[in-house]
């Protein structure tokens, strides 16, 4: 099969490799129909993070179960489905509680976590614990190829945008900012809006292309990010502070900013893997009662909720993928996000 490798930074090619294989009763193989690139894969693309030469890349794909193992009961061949960015066994008490990137057999597909061969990116994947994994798409889904496409979103950047709402326990009729405008935090925004119903929602970015979906996706205000009284702004828009805040980029400056628009007993959703932070602002938060709750995001629980979502339409993230690529141009994808012509790529697999 073809699958993308990763060689070095900015170094990322299809190569041919063996096709994967059932290795435990609880595996599934999926064939890839389609896949996508995510903001957080720039890291090791351009080096930033390390990531074991020989890697096979990605964690964000649908496709249709071509083999189950035995002790595999919820899911058969044919059936159309989603995965979430990591997997997960369904049974552990970490999953039991809903925190499936906690479980205690889990792992992410794509990294060095994940081993080299299980990376999403990909003509087929290994899935283990495909019961406690994988979720079945409805026919709804299956026969629109528009929401098909937007379906490769619930993987990660929808799934973690809604975590980020959430974590910082958005309420109806509030008030709440989203800062980043990367593909996570549009659809913090989508999330916050059409979902969690907030009255406000302010998204900070400084794409100005990124921010008008932002604008499509509910934000009742943009800001940039780089205008130098953007803190001051926020805060005396949101009336002291905003209540609820989201985080969904991962540098210092992001996250000093999203603490410091907090109001006092405020909740940061904190969904920007980070790079480059090296202090948090303990202090601030101390004395103003600010609440920090976030992490890889548990996609899989929220599975459910967002599928209905699209099939019925109360949400549509498709406007964050804004680059469409054949498997083959892969290398061409990476390079789009990075040189920032793309949002987000989705790869046609199949």
């Amino acid at each position: 099969m073809k699958a993308t490798v990763y060689r070095g930074a900015r170094d990322v090619r299809l190569e041919t490799v063996p096709d994967p294989t059932i290795r435990d009763s609880h595996d599934a193989i999926v064939r890839v129909t389609r896949a996508a690139i995510c903001g957080s894969d720039l890291w090791f693309y351009r080096g930033v993070t390390e990531l074991t030469p020989g890697t096979r890349t990605g964690h964000e794909f649908i496709g249709i179960v071509e083999e189950a193992g035995g002790d595999v009961h919820g899911l058969h061949r044919g059936d159309l489905v989603v995965a979430p960015f990591a997997w997960s066994d369904g049974t552990c008490q970490f999953c039991e509680a809903q925190l499936q990137t906690s479980c205690v057999h889990g792992g992410f597909f794509g990294t060095k976590n994940g081993g080299t061969e299980n990376g999403g990116q990909a003509e087929l994947v290994r899935v283990p614990f495909a019961d406690g994994t994988l979720v079945r798409l409805p026919e709804a889904i299956a026969s629109d190829s528009g929401k098909l496409d937007a379906a490769a979103t619930l993987c990660d950047v929808m799934g973690t945008g809604h975590y980020g709402v959430l974590a910082a326990d958005t309420a109806p009729n509030s008030t709440v900012v989203v800062v980043g405008d990367g593909a996570v935090g549009l659809c913090a925004v989508l999330s916050a809006a059409k979902l969690a119903r907030a009255k406000e929602v302010i998204a900070v970015g400084h794409n100005a292309k990124r921010l008008e979906i932002a604008t499509r996706f509910g934000a009742t205000r943009t800001l940039n990010a780089h205008d130098a009284g953007v803190q001051d702004e926020i805060i005396e828009l949101t009336r002291g502070g905003a209540p609820h805040v989201v985080e969904a980029v991962g540098n210092q400056e992001s996250f000093e900013l999203a603490v410091n628009i907090t109001r006092p007993g405020g909740v940061v959703g904190l969904v920007g893997v980070p790079h480059g932070v090296t202090s948090a602002p303990i202090t601030t938060m101390f004395y103003r009662h600010i609440s920090l709750h976030g992490g890889p995001a548990p996609v899989r629980a929220y599975l459910p909720e967002l599928i209905a979502g699209l099939e019925a339409g109360r949400i549509d993230p498709s406007p964050v993928l804004d680059l469409t690529l054949p498997l083959d141009r892969v290398a061409e994808g990476y390079a789009a996000m990075d040189e920032r012509r793309a949002t987000k790529v989705l790869l046609a697999v199949a």
